[in-house]
């Protein structure tokens, strides 16, 4: 079983198209994720590098039950978790709802009013993943090149 995520890289944040397919890659669950832009993988400001990477079942006091991406090149603490807001602050607390992790939800909208699209419901999108996926899950990221896709040169 694999997650495998398709991201499309904007100047203020990573939206992408991901699919939990089975071991013969049929797709049986689809969602949407949201991330940080790409910063040249910067701790806390950044989307990770595309990749190949494993994840893993966690439990935090913050997050309760989330998915650890293990062994990010330069980065620690990467999870897949629920949160609406990425490329702009959450008005409740003034900050981003992540500092580099993936959002799920399903579909964007700009729910904050600042131009730029937040991920929706979130929570019971990351319900449904959660009752999917084992406790370990293969992770790819893949993502269109672009003006503000990952290259050492921006």
């Amino acid at each position: 079983m694999k997650i495998s995520i398709d991201r499309t890289y904007e100047e203020k944040q990573t939206p992408g198209y991901a699919a939990i397919m089975d071991e013969e890659g049929t797709v049986i669950f689809t969602f949407d994720t949201l991330e940080l832009p790409w910063r040249l993988n910067q701790q806390n400001i950044s989307c990770i590098p595309e990749g190949k990477y494993i994840a893993e079942r966690r439990y935090s006091q913050k997050y309760k039950e989330h998915l650890y991406v293990k062994d990010v090149e330069g980065r620690s603490l990467i999870l897949i978790h629920w949160g609406n807001y990425a490329g702009s602050v959450n008005p409740k607390t003034g900050n981003p709802d992540i500092k580099g992790c993936v959002l799920v939800g399903n579909g964007f909208k700009d729910i904050s009013g600042d131009g730029i699209s937040e991920i929706l419901r979130s929570k019971s999108t990351f319900n449904k993943i959660m009752k999917i996926v084992p406790d370990k899950i293969n992770l790819e990221i893949c993502g269109n090149a672009g003006k503000y896709g990952p290259s050492e040169l921006q």
